[in-house]
């Protein structure tokens, strides 16, 4: 089987007023810990979307070594970070892990989690769940791949998680925290 992690990075941060994937952590960013976490799981390879500040974010990570992907489409809202990046990898991956560049309670360990139990079922949907509330990190097998590339506006993968319930096998991350405005940051880092 093989598998691709996808990190969505393509966002403008809005709320946080500065680019999120850029914020220190850990001796990198928010960003380079999430490929530094997805480089250590058992996959084939590791792709990032990137859409707002392009530029400075790519070579923020080029020492990485992953293929970058696009988005010119990253303010119509997350799932079109999603569909451009299904588009880019369907034909040669059965699973793709998509995940955040901005939870960085999201380590190799349950990433690796995850993935082996995609391997133990391949045809269901492994995704996160938090809070009554199931989402991303998720891995999803090929059937799904044109459900996704419909996907439209800000709400990611949220509809095909919620429609497919009973084909999904939900993992409980240790702690998700998405970093979304300065308040989080602050959070984290104290």
């Amino acid at each position: 089987m093989k598998t691709a992690i996808l990190i969505l990075a393509a966002g403008s941060s809005s709320r946080m007023g500065t680019p999120k994937q850029l914020l220190p952590y850990k001796n990198t960013t928010l960003l380079g810990y999430s490929i530094e976490q997805a480089k250590q799981v058992n996959v084939k390879k590791v792709f990032c979307v990137l859409g707002a500040n392009a530029e400075i974010i790519e070579k923020s990570i080029e020492n990485y070594q992953i293929e970058t992907i696009y988005n010119p489409d990253f303010k119509n809202g997350l799932s079109s970070s999603i569909v451009i990046g299904i588009k880019d990898l369907q034909h040669n991956f059965d699973t793709i892990l998509i995940m955040l560049a901005d939870q960085p309670n999201i380590d190799a360990i349950y990433l690796n989690k995850l993935i082996k139990t995609s391997e133990e079922n391949p045809s269901k949907i492994i995704a996160s769940n938090y809070q009554n509330k199931i989402g991303v990190p998720a891995i999803f097998p090929k059937k799904y791949f044109n459900q996704l590339l419909e996907l439209k506006g800000d709400k990611g993968a949220k509809n095909i998680l919620n429609n497919n319930k009973s084909d999904i096998i939900k993992m409980l991350p240790f702690n998700l925290t998405d970093i979304d405005t300065k308040e989080d940051y602050q959070n984290l880092i104290s």
